[in-house]
């Protein structure tokens, strides 16, 4: 009897067969920018569907190692990572995923979209990078921070060059040392102190918990320079050499040597992103310079980097509910079933084309968030650079939480070969369950939802405005679902902004924060897919509006037009 196997059948072009990321650029970018950005764009993707995703298959099969002593016996804290791991590494500088919103030419051909840009090579590279996106979200933020005028020029001159070259044999990226065990979140409980040496450089004491990307040349560590100084304002960002070529303290030592004053305790044995070397750490008069002013807005100057992390993560959360849904739907195509194709049954067909308005919204929420950082960083807009502080975690928060949910219906769509870990396919939910959590969980992002209405009171209007002038244009498009969907989000977020903005700290605003944000996180999506449907008239966008705003904020079941629209959002 011939055994039967279901061969898993080839992905399609990552980026020629996405409709979805093609029509936003061609309307975001303009005819000049998106002709400019075709290039690149194939390049990165005719490598991500070979050797890129032959690296990400090595790097899973070989999480790092940490080698605490030489054979002689002296400490060397040394991180071996996979070969995979190393290509993935160069690609992302070959590729300048860090690099490009910064060069003086990728912003003379694009710019303020120059970030769009960027946002379309993540989206192409992330999902199959063994989360080397990690890293390359890290060494973006830290060059953002870089970047302020406010930063001594040395300290600048020294680093930004390397985090933004092309050269792989020059290129490094960074850590990001934030939490400690006793306050995680809450920052403000950090007792890693540093102290003045004299000579321009301070020396760091503490431990840090959570440290991604041990394997990077530099960290951005938040530290307390004035013990007496409690609570988060007490705090400031330092760059710490990670190696011992960078450090002044590091006579003598080999130059991947840890650099003096760095303990690595372990490797965390996490439940996804296994690629990724993520310590605790031990700092011991570790050499350091500060970023910027150490005694004051020291919190203030590294929300430079976090908000550039937590767009990163909502591009991660976007990228991969995309490539799962191409997975997915490839695999309805060629599978057969009850006497005929899979992507032929209504109950399937209806699901597939729910998990795409997903990701559809998903898409609109973290290019729009790009969008705004690239007019903020370009352009100098005071109104970009207000709507982001509500935009960043919001597209964090709700692409978070949707990415984990739609990875779990892939797992599904696969039936038992999505549980059996060498299909590859259980690391979608795995990996996913990361988003919610880095850079800030839902719940401590949705506080900062409403601390930033309570700052700026304005916003509320603001945002209320864009989901009515929104309204008026799905009307007018005949998309009623759209319509029936923001008059929800209007309806359900009048009072609960208007009591974020005024008592911020009322139990009923915290308890209800969430949901707040959520909901914001909805409306706003619809409100992008209305933009982006009337700009272009792109019929996959009206219909993934119309059913957007129908499941998630007028609580409509969708399930019968989603199968009937299958070929339109899944083509």
């Amino acid at each position: 009897m011939t055994r039967y196997v279901q061969a898993m059948p080839d992905l399609p072009d990552v980026y020629a067969d996405d409709p979805v990321l093609r029509s936003w650029l061609a309307r975001l970018l303009g005819p000049d920018g998106f002709a400019a950005a075709e290039g690149p764009l194939k390049a990165l993707a005719a490598e991500v569907m070979g050797p890129l995703r032959a690296a990400h298959a090595d790097a899973e099969a070989h999480p790092p190692v940490l080698h605490r002593y030489d054979g002689w016996g002296a400490r060397v804290d040394r991180v071996e990572t996979s070969p995979g791991w190393e290509r993935l590494r160069a690609a992302a500088a070959e590729h300048a995923l860090v690099a490009l919103p910064y060069l003086p030419e990728a912003r003379a051909r694009y710019g303020e979209r120059a970030r769009v840009v960027q946002h379309a090579l993540l989206h192409l590279y992330g999902p199959e990078s063994a989360t080397f996106t990690c890293p390359v979200a890290m060494a973006d933020g830290a060059a953002a921070l870089l970047s302020r005028p406010d930063v001594d020029g040395e300290v600048r001159d020294a680093w930004l060059p390397r985090l933004l070259s092309t050269d792989p044999a020059v290129a490094i990226t960074s850590g990001q040392w934030m939490t400690e065990s006793q306050g995680g979140s809450d920052v403000g409980r950090a007792t890693t102190i540093a102290q003045p040496a004299g000579d321009g450089s301070w020396r760091i004491q503490g431990e840090k918990w959570f440290c991604s990307a041990i394997d990077s040349a530099m960290a951005v560590a938040l530290v307390r320079p004035d013990p007496n100084v409690p609570g988060s304002k007490g705090l400031a960002p330092f760059l710490i050499p990670r190696y011992a070529a960078d450090s002044p303290l590091a006579q003598g030592l080999p130059p991947r040597a840890s650099a003096p004053g760095i303990i690595v305790h372990r490797l965390k044995d996490k439940l996804g992103t296994r690629a990724v070397p993520t310590a605790e750490v031990g700092l011991r008069d570790a050499w350091a310079v500060p970023v910027g002013d150490p005694t004051t807005n020291g919190l203030p100057r590294m929300m430079t980097l976090v908000v550039v992390t937590r767009l990163h993560n909502a591009a991660a959360a976007a990228a991969g509910m995309r490539r799962g849904l191409a997975y997915a739907t490839v695999y309805a195509r060629a599978r057969s079933v009850a006497g005929g194709r899979l992507v032929d049954n209504p109950l399937h067909r209806s699901t597939l084309s729910t998990l795409a308005v997903d990701a559809q919204a998903a898409f609109a929420l973290a290019v729009h968030a790009f969008a705004l950082l690239g007019r903020v960083e370009v352009a100098g807009d005071a109104e970009a650079e207000r709507e982001l502080r509500l935009v960043a975690p919001i597209a964090k928060l709700t692409t978070g939480k949707l990415a984990v949910a739609a990875a779990s219906e892939y797992l599904e769509c696969f039936g038992g070969a999505g549980y059996v870990e060498d299909t590859g396919l259980p690391r979608l939910l795995r990996d996913a369950q990361v988003l919610p959590i880095w850079e800030g969980t839902t719940n401590v992002l949705a506080v900062d939802v409403i601390r930033a209405l309570a700052r700026d009171p304005g916003l509320a209007q603001v945002f209320l405005s864009r989901l009515d002038e929104a309204t008026v244009a799905a009307s007018s498009l005949l998309i009623g679902g759209a319509v029936d969907g923001l008059r929800a989000a209007r309806f359900a977020l009048g009072e609960a902004l208007a009591a974020a903005a005024a008592t911020p700290t009322d139990e009923r605003v915290v308890a209800g924060a969430r949901q707040m944000a959520l909901t914001m996180g909805y409306g706003l999506a619809l409100a992008l897919l209305v933009e982006h449907a009337a700009a272009t008239g792109d019929e996959a966008t009206k219909v993934a509006a119309e059913l957007w705003g129908r499941s998630r904020l007028a609580a409509d079941d969708i399930a019968h037009d989603a199968h009937t629209v299958f070929d339109v959002l899944c083509p």
